[in-house]
């Protein structure tokens, strides 16, 4: 029979990040299974601040901003989720819709009274806070009973039986099911996984420029592509089924295949490839596949107009006009992948550099090239120096 089950966040960014990924990817195999999603956005209990899994409290939002942000990813949603009217129709709910009706005293009777503070105190979030010596606000203490309501809530009014999270999450999650029994009268169940770290023992999700967001404008598809594309071969092993929607049988398939060539990063390319085209679309994808090729030695000819588009996001760039596009020694020295003239004649000396995949030379006339689509010249110098000129821009 068709169970509903929700997996929570709160907008404190008006992105996910990868991090909150595989409950997305969790929900989506419900549904396709012919299941009912729910998806809750902590509107009200974003304004508090989960402990779990945190040293420090959060900063609190305002609710102009959590609004926002529940609407920003409300799109992030939509390409991961079918939100389509019908059986297994996926919705998104905010917790401010109810939270915020509800007064201090009815909060206190309807649902404080039902959960002791032992069991409280007896969570890991909490005694883990505790331990450090950091102490922990009652706003945060607060955040179990409004995760249980929220439980309680979406039980009674969407026929929600189950919540998914991170193993972070039990202690919440837990305090909702007995919270339902206790108030309901109903059975309902919890599911958590591990949460995804990396072999090196580093974050997941997170890389030396900080999250990898879902949102094209703060992570590029192409960026989002190499994050996946980077992951070790021990990693991809685990996180290419807990990320894939693909088939048991075909994942194995391709870690054998791996495993028989690591060289090949099948793994790797297969999951980049999926994901990157789940959440950027299909033309986003491809053109990703096409940058990453190009700023590793391919011929950048063949490369689209949106392949390009990533590139000048990657590398330095210039705009000029046609006219300013002088010899080659000039032009190297212009954009910077010489610091001298003497310097750019040694390079073209050398045959270093490459102009649209040309091989140059001092005596190149660089007006004589063939732009890519009428409007770039590429410029590499040895192997991953590059320089995009926009005729354009």
């Amino acid at each position: 029979s068709q169970i509903s089950a929700y997996v929570g966040f709160d907008p404190t960014s008006d992105s996910l990040h990868v991090g909150n990924l595989l409950g997305q990817i969790s929900l989506r195999r419900l549904q396709l299974l012919g299941h009912r999603p729910v998806v809750l956005a902590g509107g009200a209990t974003g304004m508090v601040g989960d402990p779990s899994g945190r040293s420090d409290e959060r900063n609190l939002l305002d609710a102009e901003t959590l609004h926002h942000n529940v609407q920003s990813i409300k799109r992030q949603l939509e390409r991961i989720l079918d939100f389509t009217p019908g059986h297994t129709q996926a919705i998104l709910v905010d917790n401010a819709e109810w939270t915020a009706k509800v007064s201090a005293l009815d909060f206190l009777r309807n649902v404080g009274k039902h959960i002791t503070v032992n069991q409280m105190l007896a969570k890991d979030s909490v005694k883990s806070r505790l331990a450090e010596g950091n102490g922990l606000s009652f706003t945060e203490f607060s955040y179990m009973l409004l995760q249980a309501n929220d439980f309680r809530h979406l039980c009674e009014h969407h026929s929600c039986e189950m919540q998914m999270g991170g193993s972070d999450q039990w202690g919440n999650i837990t305090a909702g099911i007995d919270l339902i029994r206790k108030t309901l009268g109903r059975s309902s169940f919890g599911l958590t996984w591990p949460l995804v770290t990396k072999s090196d023992g580093s974050k997941f999700g997170k890389t030396a420029d900080g999250a990898v967001w879902l949102d094209a404008r703060r992570t590029s598809p192409y960026q989002f592509r190499q994050f996946w594309m980077q992951l070790s071969d021990i990693d991809i092993a685990k996180m290419l089924p807990q990320f894939s929607l693909r088939s048991m049988d075909e994942i194995n398939e391709i870690l054998i295949e791996q495993r028989a060539r690591p060289e090949s990063r099948v793994a790797q390319r297969t999951l980049a490839r999926e994901l990157t085209e789940l959440l950027h679309g299909e033309e986003s994808a491809v053109a990703a596949e096409q940058a990453a090729d190009v700023l590793f030695g391919a011929n950048p000819i063949s490369a689209s107009p949106a392949a390009l588009h990533l590139i000048a996001s990657e590398v330095s760039g210039s705009a000029m006009g046609k006219a300013a596009l002088g010899d080659a020694v000039s032009v190297l020295v212009l954009t910077g992948l010489a610091t001298s003239n003497t310097e750019a004649r040694r390079l073209l000396t050398q045959r270093s550099v490459r102009a649209n995949g040309e091989q140059i030379d001092e005596h190149t006339k660089l007006d004589k090239i063939p732009l890519l689509h009428s409007r770039w010249l590429l410029l590499r110098k040895g192997k991953t120096a590059y320089h995009l000129i926009d005729f354009q821009g």
